[in-house]
């Protein structure tokens, strides 16, 4: 297992210095789910949401949300992004709505934190645009699905 990257030699934490590393086309995928009553489900693909549009606002927010990562995790780098896609599947068998959220760059770091940001906050705006009807839903498996790019090579969970 490697050493963990955001410490120093004697153990503070610090920014990694990217400097020296070659500018790559990175991307990673970042998928998980929320699961709620069929109802909610229900709701949710008819379009009646009190709200809005329930899909439509969780993109937006998974998208702004990617683009603000460095903002919310303290040792991330502010990166030049060149793509974020989120796309959402509802699971009937399941009442769930899944979340893939793919965010891409060229640059010396990856996008492994973006793509996570992104998945996690529009699953996040799902239940707050649900929440005054099924304040039970939970949010379930969100997880590093794929990451291509740089001296590390792909991981694909």
């Amino acid at each position: 297992m490697s050493a963990l990257t955001h410490f120093d030699s004697q153990g503070l934490a610090h920014m990694v210095d990217v400097a020296g590393k070659a500018a790559t086309h990175r991307i990673a995928i970042a998928r998980g789910r929320i699961v709620m009553l069929p109802e909610t489900l229900a709701i949710i693909e008819g379009g009646s949401a009190k709200k809005g549009d329930v899909l439509g606002i969780a993109r937006i927010a998974g998208i702004q949300a990617a683009k603000k990562t460095s903002d919310l995790i303290p040792l991330c780098h502010p990166l030049a992004l060149t793509r974020v896609a989120i796309d959402f599947t509802l699971d009937h068998a399941a009442s769930a709505v899944h979340v893939s959220a793919t965010v891409e760059t060229v640059g010396p770091t990856g996008v492994e934190m973006e793509a996570l940001t992104a998945a996690s906050v529009a699953l996040l705006t799902i239940y707050d645009m649900c929440k005054a009807v099924d304040r039970g839903m939970t949010l379930a498996e969100v997880k590093l699905a794929e990451k291509h790019g740089g001296k590390s090579g792909s991981f694909v969970a």
